[in-house]
């Protein structure tokens, strides 16, 4: 069985983190696969100058998702002795968690309602329940 666990770098992903983490010990051959996905819109137009820098930056950010949120999730769940890794994508968050999932063949995606107030919220929030509406395996949401 493989989960997918998207994160989203708040307190809340700790939740689903959680979940996912007693699920899978209590399951056997159980691949756990920790998502944190950056909000990117590919429909921008710039000139070649700021498409070099934008490069840049997508490889900055997804460096500093994987110190900062995804490292230290995989790290303990290894820890726990559970099979885990990791992927970091730009995207929708909605879309891209649910194609990893499809792609990897997974068997649910647990993901964590937003504490966070403000643009965190709405932005997190309206990803849930769009990945919710839209996914093509069952998804958690974990309170």
């Amino acid at each position: 069985m493989k989960l997918v666990i998207g994160l989203d770098g708040q307190s809340s992903g700790d939740k689903a983190l959680a979940f996912a983490k007693d699920l899978a010990a209590n399951t056997t051959a159980c691949e756990l696969i920790v998502v944190y996905v950056i909000e990117w819109s590919p429909f921008s137009f710039q000139t070649a100058e700021e498409n070099a820098e934008r490069h840049k930056r997508r490889e900055e950010e997804i460096s500093v998702a994987m110190e900062r949120v995804v490292n230290p999730a995989v790290a303990s769940l290894t820890e726990a002795g559970l099979s885990a890794r990791a992927i970091v994508r730009h995207g929708d968050v909605a879309d891209t968690i649910d194609d990893i999932a499809h792609k990897e063949g997974a068997s649910q995606i647990i993901v964590a309602r937003s504490s966070a107030g403000g643009l965190t919220s709405r932005i997190f929030g309206s990803s849930t329940a769009n990945l919710v509406m839209t996914a093509r395996v069952p998804v958690t949401v974990v309170a």
